[in-house]
């Protein structure tokens, strides 16, 4: 029987994100506005600037409205019998792969939190999270295109099953003590309340 699962991420923007996308935003419905005005008051002055100006105020709505929508981002996660493979959506339109990696040869996976060691200078770091840090969780290994790797993701319960039928046993038992751990400091948080 194979082992699958898949699951859809959406990518919460964060305040940096939302700001980029704002002043993104004002520029290019200033400009798409400067164009139209700029059109009509030269409008009596020949056609040349006119069309120019048509041509400048679409192109920049166009381009306005392309990065607005490029800000949607969600990451597909597919796991088949033991190999994980990570797409980028962009919009709902164009899909990148990003990794794919088989989960045996992870050499550390857990809880993203502040135990995790830093990353180092020569590790690719992936990114493929919502940007909700309570819920990440971490892979290290070595991939054959980007040499010593740290994967950020948010797998669900469903797809944290299925990785770890397949992680080596040595992590296995540290996630489950891990799990184990959490589960404690939860039932002592409910008791105090």
């Amino acid at each position: 029987m194979d082992n699958f699962a898949e699951q859809l991420v959406k990518r919460q923007l964060t305040k940096s994100d939302r700001t980029r996308e704002t002043v993104s935003l004002v520029i290019g419905i200033g400009l798409t506005l400067f164009f139209i005005v700029t059109t009509f008051l030269t409008i009596g002055n020949g056609g040349l600037f006119s069309f120019l100006g048509i041509i400048l105020a679409v192109f920049s709505g166009i381009l306005t409205y392309k990065n607005k929508k490029n800000s949607q981002i969600e990451y597909e996660y597919t796991f088949t019998n033991g190999e994980l493979d990570i797409d980028k959506i962009i919009a709902q339109a164009r899909r990148k792969e990003m990794i794919s990696i088989q989960v045996s040869k992870f050499t550390e996976f857990g809880l993203y939190d502040l135990s995790v060691p830093e990353e180092t200078d020569d590790m690719t770091v992936v990114y493929a999270t919502d940007n909700i840090m309570s819920h990440e969780y971490y892979a290290d290994f070595q991939h054959e295109e980007y040499g010593n790797t740290r994967l950020i993701f948010c797998p669900d319960e469903r797809m944290i099953d299925n990785i770890n039928k397949f992680i080596p046993k040595k992590l296995r038992v540290e996630l489950k003590k891990e799990s184990e751990l959490n589960e404690n400091c939860n039932d002592k948080a409910d008791g105090e309340s």
